[in-house]
């Protein structure tokens, strides 16, 4: 009987732990590094459609951003300058796809808002940037900010604003993620990145 006890109580506590476990800070996030796979996890489309993301990375080599969400002004900035360079990357041999914590009516406001023609995707519940090591503890500063974007969940994690270029093996080739929000990758930056990595 103690065995068993002691065994339900560790299934009950483990939960927590990992939970517990999540950054208090931005700058305390441990991403994935370079070489390793982006975890095969499906995120949401502008629809509400299911999208695997793993089948995606398959299409074409890309750039994947993670942002905070269509309520920041850095993000949007950062989102509509990689619109204007998005014949440049897509010349350069990738595809840009861009993911937040919004819902997918979110998203769409974020489309038209920025001018956008690649592709966003919502990962409203957390499940990606927890498995990319790059979420942390949001303050409750950003909670009735972030409650009109998160399809209702109330959600107290945030992504640190984050550029990983990816192979169509899904593995990562290069990382650019900086805990200062206001400090994001150029265009040019990034264009003289992908030339040098030849996908």
């Amino acid at each position: 009987m103690l065995i068993r006890y002691f065994f339900w109580m560790t299934m009950m506590i483990f939960p927590l732990r990992a939970f517990s476990q999540l950054p208090e800070k931005a700058e305390d996030v441990r991403p994935l590094k370079v070489g390793q796979p982006i975890p095969a996890i499906n995120l949401k489309s502008t629809s509400g459609a299911t999208v695997s993301l793993e089948k995606l990375l398959k299409q074409q080599p890309t750039v994947l951003i993670f942002y905070r969400g269509g309520w920041c002004p850095y993000c949007n900035h950062h989102l509509a300058e990689l619109a204007d360079y998005e014949d440049k990357i897509l010349a350069a041999g990738y595809q840009i796809v861009a993911v937040s914590p919004d819902s997918p009516e979110n998203l769409s406001k974020t489309l038209d808002k920025n001018s956008i023609s690649y592709t966003l995707l919502s990962d409203s519940r957390g499940e990606l940037i927890k498995a990319m090591g790059i979420a942390y503890k949001a303050t409750f500063l950003y909670e009735s900010i972030r409650s009109k974007g998160a399809t209702g969940e109330k959600l107290d994690l945030l992504p640190v604003p984050s550029l990983f270029v990816v192979d169509q093996k899904g593995i990562i080739r290069y990382e650019y993620v900086n805990p200062d929000y206001k400090v994001r990758m150029s265009g040019d930056e990034l264009l003289d990145k992908l030339r040098r990595l030849n996908p």
